[in-house]
């Protein structure tokens, strides 16, 4: 990590900001020579980096390579100067060793200059590959934004129909993301609407929207048994006929975008150097083993894979207080998103022989299905762990391989 910093004459911290950043350069000696604001643009980005490199080859290290600091980070390499980030984390323990209470972009700004200067052991390169893992978080923060609205869509329908026809709830709810069934609820959005469709009009649309689907005139069937359940109107059945052909149209069109956007992730993915480790691991898909190398990265901020439990919520944490309070309980931190990517890949992989077997040993020793699952997904951070320390990708037991 460090050997990209040897021979820096000024390092140039950035305390990014949405508008404007607060630049501090410290000499090799620690001499201040800038430090005030600067606005978010590139002409005086480029400014102040080849007055900087007049004195020497330059080190930017900003707080955020993304997002509101990708800009500095990129006009800092076009200018020539190596870049480098400080985790959140280390600056503000740093912030603590530093004399002062008060918290200012100038005060942030020295802490990551001095820190670039003193201890370049904690510093993180940005190198290409940190580029498409930062493009791969702003992806997937996109994704995880559509997410929730096609979830809130989906509670919306379901909601509705439940109030006007419980029935055709049950029959088309669980089926709610298909695009026939949405193809059906934005051409009859109302249960007389369906009825007066008819049959054979509901199978044509459902056949239109999936060509493929096998089951159209079984759920033609069902569409038809459940109008029939109810013969009154529900108050606010004409209503809800407006709104249903309105909402399901909006969950198509998001669920689609869901679509381009796996397709976008998929790419990014390929483009890093782990991504064939990572997918090697059963269990561990497209967006999973995205979400892993956002969160994690090459795994090298990580010194053991107890750090990498803990830094996924998946470490014990310890009680005690002298003699009066010990004990262990489950942990309530964590990344959330790496948590729940992990655990998505643990219970895809119980197809695999491997990690049924330990499951299967887990719930033999009386563990209910959550905490069996949590003892595999911590035993496969020790896995993964030693696949992005030694770029190797997974390898089965002998038992599975035979």
């Amino acid at each position: 990590m460090t050997s990209n910093f040897t021979s820096i004459a000024v390092f140039c911290a950035l305390d990014v900001g949405k508008s404007e950043h607060h630049g501090t350069a410290l000499l090799a000696d620690g001499r201040k020579t800038f430090d005030k604001p600067l606005p978010n643009n590139e002409p005086q980005l480029r400014d102040l980096f080849a007055r900087l490199q007049r004195k020497g080859r330059v080190l930017v290290v900003v707080d955020q390579p993304a997002s509101i600091g990708a800009l500095p980070v990129a006009v800092a390499r076009a200018s020539g100067c190596e870049v480098a980030y400080l985790p959140g984390l280390s600056m503000r323990r740093l912030a603590d060793l530093h004399p002062g209470s008060g918290k200012t972009d100038a005060r942030d700004a020295f802490v990551i200059a001095d820190a670039a200067r003193t201890m370049p052991h904690l510093l993180r390169s940005i190198t290409p590959d940190e580029s498409v893992r930062a493009e791969l978080a702003m992806v997937l923060g996109h994704d995880d934004d559509l997410a929730g609205d096609a979830t809130r869509i989906s509670n919306r329908l379901r909601g509705l129909l439940t109030s006007i026809h419980p029935a055709l709830e049950r029959v088309l709810g669980p089926r709610l993301r298909h695009p026939a069934v949405l193809a059906l609820l934005q051409a009859f959005g109302s249960p007389a609407a369906l009825a007066q469709a008819g049959g054979e009009e509901i199978t044509r649309t459902l056949l239109e929207a999936a060509p493929r689907m096998r089951t159209a005139q079984k759920m033609t069937e069902q569409v038809m048994a459940a109008l029939a359940e109810q013969t009154v109107t529900v108050p606010g059945t004409a209503a809800a006929g407006d709104i249903i052909p309105g909402l399901a149209e909006a969950l198509a069109v998001i669920l689609h975008r869901r679509e381009v956007l796996e397709d976008r992730i998929a790419s990014l993915l390929e483009a890093h150097p782990l991504a064939k480790v990572l997918t090697s691991m059963p269990g561990v898909a497209v967006r999973t083993g995205a979400r892993i190398l956002a969160a994690v990265g090459d795994g090298s901020a990580f010194p053991t894979a107890a750090h990498l439990a803990s830094y996924a919520g998946l470490a014990p944490t310890t009680y005690r207080s002298g003699t009066s309070i010990q004990g262990e309980g489950p942990p309530r931190g964590g990344n959330k998103p790496l948590k729940r990517a992990l655990f998505l890949a643990s219970f895809a992989s119980l197809s695999s022989p491997d990690s049924r077997a330990y499951y299967d040993r887990k719930r033999g020793e009386g563990k209910r299905h959550n905490a069996a699952l949590i003892c595999l997904t911590r035993r496969r951070i020790d896995v993964l762990h030693a696949m992005l320390k030694h770029r190797a990708a997974y390898q089965p037991t002998h038992e599975q391989a035979a």
